[in-house]
């Protein structure tokens, strides 16, 4: 035989070993994947500073630092390495430090870095917690927030926190809604706007009397907040001064003089939700992401450009009938933005007073945190996942395309593991409408075959499954123990224009059900691997009310998986935080519609559950309140049917603690394996 013969078969053999040698992912593999996020370019173009995030499985708890990386490409190298939490660095304006908020002193503060070398000062010495630091353009001045009560310094603030902390009665009063959300209860302060003097660290509270919060709780950040390019001013996110929160989604942009003084609202003719407002490089023009109709938290995001000294508007993307999730000026002309686009994150490019349609380039998986790069041709830096890869960052020409990879964090991780892409695929829905999924492989994929289905159901139900690899709901961790997975982006979902988001609204068991239903049928025919014998459903919030209703309307699935999911709405309608939400889903509150809500109910139909059903809930959500997931349970068990409880006293909406996403897996694998293998 000869020596190229035996070459290549020894190619073949160590080929097929290393792909033998891949193995299905664990929850402990899931806990490892390293967090890379925040990418942020220094004003030379050159370097790019990041958060990783990483669980130590031995301390049980998690850590953040920040690392750099040429842009040009090059080894990363890590910039902090001091116990606690590093998070959301910032350049100076001149490229010489970089701001961050740190944990190492034990609460969270501003703290500084010398890029040339030495030890982090610390900036901010408040006795409370604080976050989002931005610089001013010419880096005098920091801004950023924190929770204090209205009226009260941030001692003060610290003062009455002991006093309640150490009182030995722990009632709470309240005359108004909204008393608790997500997963907090009111505790009376608000997060205020502060500046504080990078030469003196001192710090002032800009809006002291503002009795909302800036930026709206709980999932704004500091792209809510922005200083004028001459530094003189401060645009903010904020909710209106009304005692009417449980029931509007009205957020607002204000301005208040950097030295302190009267906000003024720049956008009170609008209802609907403001937010995530900027300056162009020259200060002519403002930009800002609005939603119309007041109500709708769901509405289309609408990326606005105005001339400050006209008022005209001089750009809307709201033809392009997508949604912004984030933006970035490019120059005084253009921008860069992030728009949620047919089960992926696209890029899109706006170019002011252009009359052409706006450019979107669809860039395969999920790209965020995107960063246009000072002083290129419009190259781009991103953080970009897949269903079989978790997030790196990637430097990508203007339109996204040509993506080379930055870092590799994750890569010794995933070479061990056998993950499988995500494939999209289309088909019919209700009214013969075009609707997509997506499946997902098991590991070690024979086509000859037969593979159990797992069919997930995503949750809002204003959301959508994409391309992307995401620390919960995650595809491969379903599909390890051999599942094929199948997932629907149904009515209801975002990225595929407004007019199919909207249509599940006072319709969540209509053409949504016909679109899962439909879309299952549509996989179990084109794939034959698919086991149709063996099927199990699972999801989250709108996915659980979804497999709840699953449960009282058809007998396919072999096991269900109901994840804070709603159970009787007129129940959850008295005990949700966001009233916005119910009256605009279900067309007003109970007593104006009572009809619908007990047609959607799933608890109108307990009567004719069979499946066996894991309920999970924790004590914590205060969205879908766990008396819901409790509710299915008592009915599951007064009924008969095998079924599961599953209660964290310290969870919320999402399962988040490292310890309690081990149990939940396990908990949810355990039930699959018992009722499909």
């Amino acid at each position: 035989m000869s020596r190229l013969v035996i070459g290549l078969l020894g190619l073949l053999m160590m080929t097929t070993s290393t792909h033998a040698a891949k193995r299905p992912m664990t929850v402990e593999d899931l806990l490892a994947v390293k967090g890379v996020a925040d990418p942020q370019v220094s004003p030379d173009g050159k370097l790019v500073v990041y958060q990783v995030s990483e669980y130590d499985p031995k301390a049980g708890k998690a850590q953040s630092d920040l690392w750099l990386v040429p842009v040009a490409g090059g080894p990363s190298r890590r910039l902090t390495t001091a116990a606690g939490n590093d998070t959301h660095p910032r350049w100076s304006p001149d490229g010489k430090s970089i701001s961050f908020t740190s944990t190492r002193g034990g609460s969270a503060q501003v703290w500084l870095i010398e890029i040339a070398g030495g030890e982090a000062r610390q900036l901010t010495k408040l006795p409370i917690d604080v976050s989002g630091p931005i610089w001013s353009p010419k880096g005098e001045n920091i801004a950023f927030v924190a929770e204090v009560y209205p009226g009260k310094t941030p001692a003060e603030t610290a003062d009455k926190d002991k006093e309640k902390e150490e009182s030995k009665s722990k009632a709470r009063v309240y005359d108004h809604l909204m008393i608790r959300h997500w997963a907090s209860w009111d505790e009376g302060k608000k997060s205020h706007l502060f500046v504080v003097d990078v030469a003196t660290g001192e710090a002032k509270d800009l809006t002291p009397k503002l009795t909302s919060n800036t930026p709206p709780a709980p999932f704004g950040g500091s792209n809510d907040y922005a200083f004028s390019p001459d530094g003189k001013t401060l645009v903010f996110t904020a909710e209106p001064a009304t005692k009417d929160f449980a029931w509007i989604t009205n957020n607002d942009v204000w301005s208040v003089p950097v030295g302190g003084g009267e906000f003024k609202n720049l956008t009170a003719d609008n209802l609907g939700a403001d937010s995530q407002p900027s300056f162009s490089p020259d200060g002519k023009l403002f930009a800002w992401v609005s939603q119309a109709r007041g109500g709708f938290e769901a509405d289309q995001s609408v990326l606005k450009v105005r001339n400050i000294d006209t008022g005209s508007i001089l750009l809307s993307s709201k033809s392009q009938d997508r949604s912004i999730q984030s933006y970035a000026w490019e120059s005084n002309e253009s921008l860069i933005g992030v728009i949620d686009h047919q089960g992926g994150q696209s890029i899109s490019r706006y170019t002011i007073g252009a009359t052409t349609d706006h450019e979107i380039k669809l860039v395969g998986g999920a790209n965020t945190g995107v960063q246009p790069v000072t002083g290129s041709k419009g190259d781009l830096v991103l953080v970009k996942s897949s269903a079989n890869r978790p997030a790196e960052l990637y430097l990508s020409k203007a339109d996204g395309s040509e993506p080379k990879a930055l870092t590799s964090h994750n890569d010794e991780l995933v070479s061990g593991l056998d993950l499988t892409k995500a494939e999209g695929f289309e088909f019919q829905g209700a009214n013969g409408d075009k609707v997509s999924g997506w499946l997902i492989k098991p590991p070690g994929f024979e086509p000859t075959k037969k593979y159990p289905v797992v069919f997930m159901i995503h949750g809002g139900p204003q959301g959508a499954w994409h391309d992307e690899w995401v620390a919960r709901w995650n595809y491969a961790m379903f599909a390890a123990p051999g599942y094929a997975v199948v997932a629907i982006n149904p009515r209801g979902s975002t990225g595929y224009g407004q007019k199919f988001t909207d249509q599940i609204s006072q319709d969540w068991n209509g053409k949504v059900y016909t679109d899962l239903m439909s879309g299952l049928n549509f996989a179990l025919k084109t794939y034959p691997f698919l086991d149709e014998s063996k099927m199990a459903a699972a999801g989250g919030s709108y996915g659980g009310y979804m497999v709840n209703w699953i449960a009282g309307h058809s007998n396919r699935f072999k096991a269900l998986i109901s994840h804070a999911g709603v159970f009787d709405l007129t129940s959850m309608y008295g005990t949700t935080e966001e009233l916005w939400f119910a009256e605009w889903e279900f067309g007003g509150p109970p007593w104006k519609n009572n009809a619908l809500y007990k047609k959607l109910s799933p608890s109108e139909f307990a009567e004719n559950f069979k499946t066996p059903t894991l309920v999970i809930h924790g004590a914590l959500d205060f969205r879908v309140p766990d008396a819901q997931g409790l509710g299915m349970f008592t009915c599951m068990q007064r009924m008969g049917v095998p079924s599961r409880y599953v209660w964290f006293p310290d969870e919320g909406h999402w399962i988040l603690k490292p310890a309690n996403r081990i149990v939940w897996w396990s908990e949810m694998q355990g039930w699959l394996k018992t009722y499909l293998k």
